[in-house]
């Protein structure tokens, strides 16, 4: 079957609401709900055919578009590749012109169904935080970790990685438990570097692959939550097979964690990024200020050591 390009609208108010639109009658899947955006033309990029495809379908004029996300799905009529963009900025009045009707939704929420089946995952990423915090408490101490973490959990942090290889075995296991359990008293959900086994004990929503275990998983681990470091276009494919919910891509630049590595920039993130397979976090001596230089590279959000606990911004 042949393969179809399509490009997809993420159009997100600033409350975070995100627009769906219900295909006509007299249309494959009628009824069903789908993100605006259509087929690419021939001479056309995904980033033109979105600007022309949101013109015609909704009356607005894009100023601004992020890449964020590529999936695949073989329906009975059509092999299609969804080009998802996250459209930040628009000119003119939504009008619908090509739906039965438009409603707008909230990450996590499932306000309105049936969704078209290449979907589903895709509202799952969208309900991931933008901001990733990596613990290092084998730097600053376990207390000192488990005080910041708290003061980071009641400022709103959702995502945390628990990464200590400085810690030994006895200390990294009391830390874990300690965190795993503070994270869902604020409705965080938590992922252990690594170690299956202690994520497992201590209840973890996840476990955060490193990049050489990507190399010997063959199956994706029996978790809410699989993430993955990545270095590359190849990690990041690997994590896709993998079936991970997303990876963090880097270091962007040299960090104290690893000085050894290069920081691979923005430009070269971005060739690296192209239009992920899963959403990615970019990594490597970034914080809060970086998030919308990473947004525009294909970027899901930041992840970060320091930053995170220091409240530098």
């Amino acid at each position: 079957m042949k393969l179809t390009e399509v490009a997809a609208a993420i159009i997100a108010r600033p409350d975070g609401q995100f627009l769906l639109g219900q295909r006509a009658p007299e249309t494959y899947y009628a009824g069903y709900w789908e993100f605006p955006g259509g087929k690419v033309e021939p001479g056309e990029t995904p980033h033109d055919a979105l600007i022309r495809e949101l013109h015609e379908e909704l009356g607005i004029v894009v100023t601004r578009a992020d890449p964020w996300l590529q999936r695949q799905h073989v329906y009975e009529h059509a092999h299609v590749r969804l080009n998802f963009f996250r459209v930040r900025a628009w000119t003119g009045k939504i009008t619908d012109h090509v739906h039965s009707r438009l409603a707008w939704q909230h990450p996590g929420e499932r306000g309105v169904s049936p969704m078209l089946p290449a979907n589903a995952s895709v509202l799952t990423a969208l309900a991931l935080p933008d901001f990733y915090a990596i613990t290092h408490a084998g730097q600053i101490g376990i207390d000192a970790q488990l005080k910041r973490l708290t003061q980071a959990l009641q400022s709103g942090v959702k995502l945390v990685q628990l990464r200590e290889p400085e810690l030994d075995v006895a200390g990294r296991m009391a830390f874990v438990h300690a965190a795993v359990s503070l994270c869902h008293q604020f409705g965080a959900r938590v992922l252990v570097n690594a170690d299956q086994t202690l994520a497992q004990e201590s209840g973890a929503d996840g476990v955060h692959l490193r990049a050489a275990q990507l190399k010997e998983i063959t199956q994706r681990p029996d978790f809410s939550l699989v993430a993955a470091s990545c270095h590359g276009a190849a990690d990041l494919a690997a994590a896709a097979t993998l079936g991970c919910d997303f990876a963090v891509l880097g270091p962007v630049n040299a960090t104290t964690t690893h000085p050894d590595r290069t920081g691979m920039g923005w430009a070269r993130f971005s060739i690296e990024a192209g239009f992920p397979p899963l959403p990615i976090f970019a990594l490597g001596g970034l914080g809060w200020r970086d998030m919308d230089q990473a947004r525009r590279a294909g970027a899901h959000g930041i992840a970060a050591i320091r930053a995170a606990w220091s409240g530098q911004s």
